[in-house]
């Protein structure tokens, strides 16, 4: 894991995955990497090992999802942790943080905020999917 975190901060990445000793770098904001993976790559995520910078609930439900085996975040937020720990997916972190904070500063996250509520990874998933889809259009 110490790699990928060395990897992690040195390229300027948002997440990087470790999957059978080959490693992939990704760069985009929020979870659209992640639910790409999910969605259309979703061996990568199984097994592997993640180190990303932030962690929210929606990023860890899509971890989960995906049967990733182990997270490094450099923040992550306690309903995150949570939702990883229950999952038994091994986890170190940075800091741990109430919940994930908007860009702008002024409010939780749009994505922790929709699955804040939500008692599983599953129940997560829709709700992302619907927010990442009305910002790509």
């Amino acid at each position: 894991m110490i790699e990928l975190t060395d990897i992690l901060h040195k390229e300027g990445c948002s997440c990087v995955i470790c999957k059978d000793s080959k490693i992939s770098m990704f760069r985009q904001r929020g979870v659209k990497d992640l639910l790409y993976l999910l969605k259309s790559e979703s061996g990568i995520l199984q097994g592997a090992m993640i180190a990303d910078k932030v962690v929210g609930k929606g990023a860890a439900a899509i971890m989960t999802l995906g049967g990733v085996a182990s997270v490094y975040a450099d923040v992550i937020s306690v309903p995150a942790f949570e939702l990883l720990e229950k999952a038994h997916i091994a986890v170190s972190y940075g800091i741990k943080v109430t919940n994930i904070i908007n860009r702008a500063g002024t409010g939780i996250c749009p994505i922790e905020t929709l699955c804040i509520d939500c008692k599983s990874a599953a129940e997560c998933l829709p709700r992302i999917e619907n927010f990442v889809n009305k910002q790509n259009n």
